[in-house]
């Protein structure tokens, strides 16, 4: 027996990723790939009497090709003696329909043609080609994407199908590399068909293959594919208790339901905020998973760094946290944000208008003798030509940033106003204007922009006024 059929033989046994006389859906696209793991799958010992189904999708991608590969694994499979199911699809034409890329495309229409014949045929589990220098790939895809631990961690030995969580995939080869395979073939004498389209340097994967793996081997480390490996295995299994403690902390906490789906906290359970940042970001990510909420990181660390806060993640739909770590999503704007807005055109003329419950008035004067000014409640002084010739009243909305005088960086405005200890209430009830080139130059009553004072090159004033009932000392 080869080093490599008796390698595949203890995978499938140890790690549990087929039983005896358990029927198989083996995927097969003509490659060498999966021509190498059919005949192993064909050719491991008849004791585990595995009952083998060949599955070929033709993406009708490369004209003749694509037909070429799907007769290859017809004539392997019924010189097996082995049942074959095929599907085709115009995976192009889906992609264009869906805006897609076509490898997203391809592998959607795959894995819900897999998930179909196996399901038809009673099967539960579907064997897959991966092997190490897919994984390879696939860490180095990710990196470069900002994935995170159980992105880096890379494909598992066995995992649920994309389409049907009954059905579990196996990769029995993740530990063998592209040459083990190439001289398994040639010593076995296994027809395959080489994809042309491997080599086209559009696709990200592909430049990846050819351009970054070749380099990183040639310049800094000739055994990267088993120093990388390592890596993932490593990252892998921190990955893993990280996501253990979070659902069990889910589970604990009383939010082990459906999606938004939330009980009462029971007693002894960790705080949210004393969770390790790690758990706390995990926990975020499965309850926007559970929410069909892309789980982006930019999102998970706004949700985790202010609990009550609303972030928008598409059009009139929001979603926040609250101090318990319970993450909802609504459909329609919070209360905290008030949509109403009045563009003002300034025009270089004195005017007023009237907006949200306060008066505004304006007029500009020039500064030839720079004299001073008093300081006036109610009033304040802009560099007229930097704020430009129209401007916007609205009130804070999600994302809105200011530089306040004196600053260098222009902070989120709400981690501004929980800093300035602004209450909840008087924030929604406070006016910005931002100036025609969008950023805000003043907030009722509190601050102007850095970038809006006047200096030393100011050639003309903005003299604004406003005025309105004092509110409340509890607003």
């Amino acid at each position: 027996m080869s080093d490599l059929l008796q390698r595949v033989e203890n995978n499938l046994r140890d790690r549990r990723l087929l039983e005896r006389d358990q029927p198989v859906l083996v995927a097969v696209s003509g490659g060498l790939d999966s021509m190498v793991l059919l005949h192993l799958l064909h050719t491991v010992p008849a004791r585990n009497r595995w009952k083998l189904v060949v599955a070929h999708f033709n993406h009708q991608l490369r004209g003749h090709s694509s037909d070429a590969d799907e007769r290859l694994v017809g004539k392997t499979a019924a010189a097996m003696g082995l049942p074959l199911v095929v599907e085709r699809a115009d995976v192009r034409r889906f992609a264009e329909k869906s805006k897609l890329s076509i490898e997203m495309a391809a592998r959607k229409l795959r894995h819900e043609f897999f998930a179909r014949a196996a399901k038809k045929r009673g099967i539960r589990r579907v064997a897959l080609a991966h092997h190490a220098d897919d994984q390879l790939e696939l860490f180095f895809l990710r990196l470069l994407r900002g994935a995170g631990g159980e992105g880096l961690a890379g494909m598992k030995w066995r995992s649920p199908s994309p389409v049907d969580s009954g059905i579990t995939l196996v990769r029995p080869l993740l530990d063998s590399t592209k040459v083990e395979l190439q001289g398994f073939a040639r010593q076995n004498k296994i027809r395959f068909r080489e994809d042309a389209t491997n080599a086209q340097l559009e696709m990200p994967r592909n430049r990846v293959r050819n351009e970054l793996l070749p380099l990183l081997r040639k310049k800094y480390q000739p055994g990267l594919t088993k120093t990388v490996l390592r890596l993932m295995e490593i990252i892998g299994a921190e990955a893993d208790i990280v996501t253990g403690m979070a659902q069990q902390w889910l589970k604990d906490d009383g939010r082990g339901g459906p999606p938004g789906h939330s009980q009462s906290p029971r007693r002894g359970v960790t705080a949210f905020a004393n969770l390790p940042l790690a758990v706390q970001r995990r926990v975020l990510q499965l309850q926007l998973a559970g929410l069909g909420v892309p789980a982006e990181f930019e999102l998970i660390e706004a949700l985790r760094q202010s609990a009550g806060r609303f972030v928008s993640v598409g059009p009139a739909l929001f979603i926040s946290r609250n101090a318990a770590g319970s993450v909802k999503l609504q459909t329609q704007q919070p209360f905290e944000f008030k949509a109403n807005k009045l563009t003002v055109n300034l025009a270089d003329r004195a005017g007023e208008v009237d907006f949200a419950g306060a008066r505004f008035r304006w007029n500009f004067e020039g500064v030839k003798n720079r004299a001073r000014f008093s300081k006036r409640t109610g009033r304040e002084f802009f560099d007229a030509d930097k704020v430009g010739k129209q401007i916007t009243l609205r009130h804070w909305r999600p994302g809105d940033r200011f530089q306040p005088i004196g600053m260098k960086s222009a902070p989120k405005l709400q981690d501004w106003f929980v800093n300035q200890q602004i209450p909840r209430l008087r924030r929604r009830q406070l006016v910005v204007a931002a100036a025609e080139t969008g950023g805000i130059f003043w907030i009722e009553g509190l601050r102007i922009g850095e970038n809006f004072k006047l200096t030393p090159q100011t050639k003309r004033r903005l003299i604004w006024h406003w005025q309105r009932a004092p509110m409340k000392k509890n607003q």
